[in-house]
């Protein structure tokens, strides 16, 4: 199953201030996710944030289709009150409040996976 990252770029020596605000985090409402056009895309394993000085990024284990998470995501209204309290931490504003808002942040935040291993790659014995 596979995992993601989104970063953020946040102002150093704030790490406390938005821990608090993640550790008030309300939880999506279902972890199935849809495609736009309805049918069942794939679900939510698992969600961790990590932060260090000015790096935050929010690692996101998932099955199914990758590219539904972000319109799941637009339509939570935990992710919203989030957004809206961690904008002053931000060191680069966005545009979140529409779904094209969200889905272009979510697309060009999205790292680069260069590595996945789980116990499902691992080969017994070569």
């Amino acid at each position: 199953m596979p995992y993601a990252a989104i970063t953020y770029r946040v102002q150093p020596g704030n790490e406390d201030a938005i821990a608090e605000i993640f550790g008030r985090y309300q939880r999506v409402d279902t972890p199935e996710f849809r495609s736009p056009d309805g049918t069942p895309a794939g679900r939510l394993l698992g969600t961790a944030v990590f932060i260090k000085d000015e790096f935050m990024v929010r690692v996101i284990h998932y099955e199914g289709d990758f590219s539904a998470i972000a319109g799941h995501m637009a339509t939570q209204r935990g992710v919203h009150v989030v957004e809206d309290e961690l904008a002053p931490y931000l060191q680069q504003q966005r545009e979140t409040d529409t779904q094209e808002g969200f889905d272009a942040y979510f697309r060009d935040a999205t790292m680069r996976c260069i590595s996945q291993l789980s116990v499902d790659t691992h080969r017994v014995g070569s």
